[in-house]
């Protein structure tokens, strides 16, 4: 197994409700789950091959919940990195050179039975994790804007977490409205004021660093 580390911020959304019930092993608000993630890597590498300043995305979708599989998945990789950056990343995203069940990552890609070829496109990606803002921009795919949450009664912001100890993806995200479009791509998305999520990563080919 090559070994790799990387560290990161990661937002994405789907098209449950604000309290994605799939965080607590429950079922999808709709029945079915479909979104996306994005990635940029302050520091990482594998198996020598340098990651920091990767930005990566991912689209999916399953006919039901995650763990009951049939779903489809497409990576998405900046244009500024390398052929020996862009191959890292895929085998990272499609949880290959992972423990079984190390990560996200890894379900994601097992539970998926149609691997769409991945495409290299320039992604534009700002997050602010304290203020619980993103946006993402992949040429010709994907448009996804994140804000805070806001009372109905007077506009003010919520902040609102998810702890989850020795979880998978991430111990602590931010809870965020999102909004995404794809205009491109295998994968159709059109979520407006659905779940979303502001986290940081810190992954091993072992799984989270905090569960080592």
């Amino acid at each position: 197994m090559i070994e790799w580390h990387l560290e990161g911020i990661q937002y994405g959304s789907c098209n449950c409700d604000h309290a994605c019930p799939c965080q607590f092993e429950g079922l999808p608000n709709y029945g079915h789950c479909q979104g996306f993630d994005v990635i940029r890597v302050e520091k990482g590498s594998f198996g020598g091959v340098d990651l920091k300043g990767v930005v990566a995305a991912a689209t999916f979708a399953w006919p039901g919940p995650i763990f009951e599989g049939k779903g489809q998945l497409q990576l998405i990789i900046d244009d500024r990195t390398s052929e020996q950056q862009q191959h890292a990343m895929e085998q990272v995203l499609h949880g290959k050179e992972t423990v079984d069940a190390g990560t996200h990552w890894w379900v994601f890609s097992a539970m998926s039975d149609t691997i769409h070829e991945t495409l290299v496109r320039r992604i534009d990606y700002d997050v602010d994790v304290d203020a619980r803002t993103a946006s993402v921009n992949i040429e010709g795919i994907l448009e996804s804007s994140a804000e805070s949450i806001k009372s109905p009664v007077d506009g003010s912001e919520h902040r609102v977490k998810i702890q989850i100890p020795h979880g998978i993806e991430f111990e602590t995200a931010e809870i965020v409205n999102a909004t995404t479009r794809t205009t491109g791509g295998a994968i159709q998305l059109g979520l407006d004021d659905t779940y979303g999520q502001i986290c940081l990563i810190h992954h091993t080919h072992e799984g989270p660093a905090y569960n080592l």
